[in-house]
């Protein structure tokens, strides 16, 4: 029937390779996986790569798998999910979120109101922030040597997934603190068409409030 989305098929978030604390890597695999078995574009031209973080590295995130209270929250330096924006104009942009109770995937404005709950009060240092980073170009220049997991003595924080890091096209062994990195003074002040271009064509993507995370996938080419 015209103008009726039907809800998005669930999958089973098991069968994804899935290694606790390492969400970026996580979310890497995700969409390549996505697109080799036909659920996306087999060029990933549908998929996002979104990173939530502030300046603070504290955003609380709700129905979290981590989490020990009953209502889900975690505390997270920094997280990051899958967005799908298909081309159909009446379809929904759906959410993958491998640490997430939701429904796997979940459609984006559900996946807000449950897991980052703007309607609840937090104070300014917990605001989350929202790097969206088209996916092709996340495959071609991201790169993590894990650093970021290593204490001192160079023992793990949490045990590294077992294949070899990822490193960049170019070489870049490490950029993960580039993508991480972001404020309010980042956040864009309007979402005109040219912004929305841009968001696609650049290495680190855009940043946005919460506020404008839905808007910005509605006016994606």
């Amino acid at each position: 029937m015209s103008g009726v989305t039907s809800e998005p098929i669930a999958m089973d978030a098991t069968r994804f390779q899935h290694t606790p604390y390492y969400c970026e890597e996580n979310v890497y695999l995700l969409c390549k996986t996505l697109c080799e078995n036909g659920v996306a574009e087999a060029t990933c031209s549908d998929l996002f790569v979104v990173f939530i973080s502030n300046e603070k590295k504290q955003v609380p995130l709700w129905h979290q798998k981590a989490s020990t209270r009953a209502d889900g929250v975690v505390l997270w330096d920094y997280h990051v999910i899958c967005v799908q924006r298909k081309k159909e104009s009446d379809s929904e942009p759906l959410v993958w979120d491998l640490d997430s109770t939701l429904p796997f995937p979940s459609p984006l404005a559900s996946y807000v109101t449950e897991t980052i709950q703007p309607s609840f009060q937090l104070f300014a240092e917990y605001q989350r922030f929202f790097r969206i980073v088209h996916a092709p170009l996340f495959f071609k220049h991201f790169a993590s040597d894990r650093r970021h997991m290593k204490e001192p003595d160079g023992s793990w924080t949490a045990q590294p997934p077992p294949y070899e890091p990822i490193v960049a096209q170019d070489g870049i062994l490490h950029n993960l603190s580039e993508y991480i990195a972001m404020s309010g003074a980042d956040t864009l002040s309007s979402l005109d068409p040219e912004t929305v271009i841009a968001a696609i064509s650049q290495k680190l993507g855009v940043v946005v409030s919460h506020t404008q995370l839905q808007d910005l996938f509605t006016k994606l080419p």
